[in-house]
């Protein structure tokens, strides 16, 4: 395998007499599975040459090897003048390959606090991914507004969550409310109100503590949506270059948000079995682990053949859209998305006040209003749970606000 990446065999013989040889073979079919060339998986083999002739000047032995001895030896390079770029990743893979494959221990997991506040957390995570199903961000978010309160009232010597009392959780919020925007606001009470139930149903409090938190003031239906108008949609998509690689994933993508409204989270999600053909359907991984059906509208089916056949990269993943450079994978983050649409914008000269991914949704919901939708059916398209969170596009929908709009009183009687 090695000799597959250099033209000089005694090169790849040096490697195999290096520390890591025995492994290496494994290591660079991993390597070339998930799209890196071969100048760079070349360039990475020689990182981890260097890494082993110093472990074997520190008398050190691959089972050996683990995070604090990566870090050691960069700074040494760093030292020596050698900033190569990517070499800490490169090592911290070749760690977590060698552990895949036995060869180096796994460190036993960290001992965490014992604390009533930390026993508290790990249990209210547990809840909320497996009793709620809430998705991996939702609970980071969670948790971060939930540990502050747990780190102030619960972490404490002698502390019991059944303590609790309404006075303290109301504290709490009015310290720090008047200091934060209104939508973190309410997501902080939210969460918070969420954690108190969860104690309260599980019998750590003698009541329902949930209830001492007030609703956070929420100024409904103060802003229009942010949108574009279907003609600045369709320049949008017209302005993707179909004739390379890049342009036909983002074409295929900005599809699915402007035709069928997908978020940017479940862009990310889509796997490459939730695209039905036969069926003319697919599958969406919407909020809290739903899935829901959408048609396969013929243009998105066309565009999404297309990017599959032609241009997706040949990996072990499943994900639907990849990453265009090594490592090929998944995005890893709904703000991959969000990117992708911000740099559309750019090349069609448009620039509305939102650029996030979430602006085609909004589009798609206003062109649907303007069109004579009703919005049950615009709620089915979006897929909103409660039909008061469609109510928002009833502001966009002018010429039936004109009618019922009562004249306004001028001066002198006039109207």
């Amino acid at each position: 395998m090695l000799e597959e990446f250099f033209v000089v065999p005694a090169a790849a013989e040096r490697l195999r007499s290096c520390l890591f040889g025995a492994h290496l073979d494994g290591f660079s079919s991993s390597l070339r599975a998930l799209g890196h060339t071969r100048l760079t998986i070349r360039a990475k083999l020689c990182s981890i040459a260097r890494l082993g002739d110093w472990m074997t000047k520190e008398r050190l032995d691959v089972i050996d090897l683990d995070e604090h001895h990566v870090e050691d030896f960069l700074v040494v390079e760093r030292r020596r003048g050698r900033r190569r770029r990517g070499a800490g990743v490169t090592l911290l893979h070749l760690l977590s390959h060698l552990r895949s494959a036995g060869v180096v221990p796994t460190p036993p997991p960290v001992v965490r606090n014992d604390s009533l506040g930390t026993a508290v957390l790990a249990r209210y995570e547990e809840h909320l991914r497996n009793e709620r199903g809430l998705a991996a961000s939702t609970i980071t978010r969670y948790r971060g507004f939930v540990s502050e309160f747990v780190d102030e009232r619960l972490d404490r010597p002698r502390a019991q969550a059944s303590a609790l009392r309404a006075e303290e959780v109301r504290a709490f919020l009015l310290k720090r409310v008047p200091r934060m925007p209104p939508k973190c606001a309410q997501l902080m009470a939210g969460a918070l109100r969420s954690f108190l139930r969860f104690l309260f149903v599980r019998g750590e409090t003698r009541g329902d503590l949930a209830l001492a938190i007030p609703m956070v003031r929420q100024e409904r239906f103060v802003n229009m949506p942010r949108h574009l108008p279907a003609e600045d949609v369709e320049r949008l998509l017209a302005a993707c270059d179909l004739s390379s690689m890049t342009g036909r994933r983002d074409y295929a993508l900005l599809l699915l948000l402007a035709r069928l409204g997908l978020r940017a989270g479940e862009i990310m999600a889509l796997q490459l079995e939730d695209v039905r053909w036969r069926g003319g359907e697919i599958v969406v991984r919407g909020k809290g682990q739903v899935h829901d059906r959408l048609p396969l509208l013929p243009d998105v089916g066309e565009a999404l053949a297309i990017y599959i056949q032609k241009d997706r990269p040949a990996c072990p993943s499943r994900h639907v859209f990849i990453c265009r450079k090594a490592p090929h994978r998944g995005f890893s983050h709904p703000s991959s998305v969000t990117t992708i649409v911000m740099r559309a914008l750019e090349r069609a000269g448009l620039a509305p006040p939102t650029r996030g991914a979430h602006l085609l949704r909004h589009s798609l919901a206003t062109t649907m209003v303007r069109r004579g939708a009703s919005f049950t059916e615009i709620g089915q398209v979006l897929r909103h749970r409660s039909p008061s969170t469609t109510e928002i596009y009833a502001k966009v929908d002018l010429a039936a606000l004109a009618d019922v709009a009562r004249p306004w009183p001028g001066a002198g009687g006039a109207q």
